[in-house]
């Protein structure tokens, strides 16, 4: 029995820790409990398995594991883009946005729809954390959306799908934390997540697009009492003609002296946003009434986050700045646009500041302990254990990969993505090397296969900060005073069931065509190697071999007496190698012993003598 246990010490001790897990034991002390106890049982029984490969002094080599996980680079951008999303969060971002697009798509059938869905990727981009986005899209756009008649599942769907958006648009935590464990850059991570991202959110718009044609009662256009900024769409698009124009000018003509062309872009970009900027914004102050009320709303609003953006992705994948860098810059970002709403005071940021640091201590506990975990679980080879289970699989790497992202969707319904990236990713990456897979391809179709997750009923994270927020009962709107019906459960349920087909979809697509996520390689050239061809110097008549001379005279000769084709002697001496160097004495030391004769020459074309 004993030698039972002792053979099968991995799959026991995953078994039990996963299992503790799934019943709420707290990750993190789950994680080193369970590494400490297995590490004791694993000692004892290394005398019966030689697969068991733990010894007492191992376990002094935890403060230096500890110690490489403070030291980490990557995982100090995780306090700077949460700071950034909490202070976006607090100085009502979402409010303004969701109202000025509201407004901007009002007019077509879905609008609010589309705008929640926009804003949800903008959301995404800026504060990169799905209960923010959710409840915060959930407390304004749901109660306009029943106002006008909106459906129910229709309006909790695309709510907390949108929300979800968080998980794969950069720049995502969940980005961060697969980079790290994965052993890839972040800046790979964000550039191969950006086509998969644009393209859900894409297919979230064409299904709203599906239902205004099949079911346009359940998503109206706003009446036209309701659209307070009015119409003025085409001032808009003079304004984005102007500043597209004014890019241009910058790049072909006033930056031109920029050696560097991706700052000679951000200036060329800075020059063409902030003129207009700032001609909305004089355009409002003054009153003069050059342009529409909603194109100003909409240059004022939209600006400000989408050059955070900018100023974190862009920098970013133009190779300016660091991901780590990157989040420092949109920290102070979102400060600074806080200051100038003059939404930002000692108590907004004292609850970022609390916020970021539990954030950050709860990501830092759970990784010492699955670094506790991960040395028990390889000293007892749980991850040959873990690999041969998964090449034994049918199907090679296609095989892998529906494999996995079933076990990792089931697992998303019960644990958050913290505990999969820090406890399963480690152990599923050994085996998709062994496949030849790229992880950043493998990493992002675990983003997308965590974002479906937060979805799924009855145990989505998504679903269940959307319930907090939304009414279960009739509520009394406060602007009509008309009682409303609320969200039920079920609603919310049955909303969500599209969105997690188009994300299987996605998952679908993105491994069907992994060239979504590859061009993040860029264009860079590929050598062949059977195309690669080696020269061998060939021999002279002599026999030798012609080497380069590099400028020197040849060995064992004067050198040349000019003429054409004369080496330069760069000033040194001809080397003669036929005779031992001669080495000049010490001033007022006594004088060498003569030395030796040389040996004989031997002849090495003939066979020795033997005497």
């Amino acid at each position: 029995m004993i030698d039972l246990i002792a053979h099968n010490l991995a799959p026991i001790m995953f078994t039990t820790v996963m299992a503790m897990l799934l019943l709420g034991y707290p990750v993190a002390f789950t994680l080193a409990a369970g590494g400490l106890i297995y590490f004791v049982l694993g000692v004892e029984l290394s005398i019966f398995s030689s697969e068991i490969r733990l010894f007492w002094p191992l376990l002094q080599s935890h403060p230096e594991r500890i110690y490489g996980i403070m030291y980490n680079d990557t995982l100090l951008s995780i306090p700077f883009f949460t700071l950034m999303g909490i202070i976006l969060e607090r100085s009502r971002m979402a409010e303004d946005l969701l109202d000025t697009i509201g407004q901007l798509f009002g007019p077509i059938r879905g609008g609010l729809a589309y705008a929640v869905i926009l804003v949800g990727a903008l959301l995404g981009a800026t504060t990169g954390v799905v209960a923010a986005s959710v409840m915060a899209m959930g407390l304004i756009s749901l109660p306009i959306m029943l106002r006008y008649k909106y459906n129910g599942p229709l309006v909790s769907g695309t709510i907390a799908a949108s929300g979800t958006l968080a998980q794969i648009v950069p720049p995502s935590l969940v980005l961060i934390v697969m980079a790290d464990q994965l052993g890839r850059s972040v800046g790979d991570m964000y550039v191969g997540a950006l086509y998969p991202a644009l393209m859900i959110i894409a297919a979230y718009c064409a299904y709203i697009f599906a239902v205004t044609i099949i079911k346009p009662e359940w998503a109206p256009a706003l009446p036209k009492e309701a659209r307070t900024l009015g119409d003025g769409v085409t001032s808009l698009l003079v304004m984005i003609a102007i500043g597209t124009g004014l890019y241009f000018l910058g790049y072909h003509i006033l930056f031109t002296g920029i050696a560097s062309a991706e700052w000679q872009l951000v200036a060329a970009l800075a020059f063409g946003v902030i003129s207009v900027y700032v001609f909305a914004l004089v355009n409002r102050g003054m009153q003069l009434n050059v342009i529409s009320r909603l194109a100003q709303e909409v240059i004022i609003v939209m600006v400000p986050p989408l050059a955070l953006i900018f100023l974190v992705l862009g920098t970013i994948f133009l190779g300016i700045a660091t991901p780590t860098e990157g989040g420092a810059m949109g920290a102070t970002g979102a400060l600074i646009i806080a200051a100038a709403k003059g939404r930002l005071n000692l108590a907004i940021l004292k609850n970022a500041l609390d916020a970021t640091t539990r954030l950050s201590a709860f990501v830092m506990m759970i990784l010492i302990g699955a670094r506790v975990f991960g040395l028990t679980f390889y000293g007892i080879n749980g991850n040959v254990w873990v690999e041969d289970l998964m090449l034994a699989l049918p199907g090679g790497e296609y095989g892998f990969l529906i494999v996995v992202t079933i076990i990792v969707f089931i697992l998303g319904c019960f644990l958050d993505f913290f505990e999969i990236a820090f406890i399963m990713v480690p152990l599923l990456v050994p085996v998709a090397q062994s496949l030849g897979i790229d992880l950043v391809w493998f990493g992002i179709i675990l983003g997308i296969n965590l974002q479906t997750s937060f979805l799924t009923p009855p145990f989505g994270f998504s679903l269940f900060y959307l319930r907090s927020v939304a009414p279960e009962g009739r509520w009394r709107d406060k602007v009509t005073g008309q009682m409303q019906d609320g969200i039920k459960t079920l609603d919310i349920y049955k909303g969500v069931l599209p969105f997690i087909i188009i994300q299987f979809l996605a998952i679908i697509t993105v491994i069907a065509f992994p060239g979504l996520v590859m061009h993040y390689k860029g264009d860079a050239v590929v050598q062949d190697p059977s195309t690669i061809q080696i020269t061998i110097p060939q021999p002279t008549d002599g026999g030798g071999i012609t080497m380069p001379s590099f400028g020197l005279p040849p060995l064992g000769s004067e050198a040349p007496a000019g003429g054409a084709g004369q080496q330069p002697a760069l000033g040194l001496p001809p080397l003669d190698l036929g005779q031992p160097p001669a080495i000049q004495p010490p001033a007022g030391a006594a004088p060498a012993a003569p030395a030796p004769a040389p040996a004989p020459s031997m002849d090495l074309s003939q066979p020795p003598v033997i005497q």
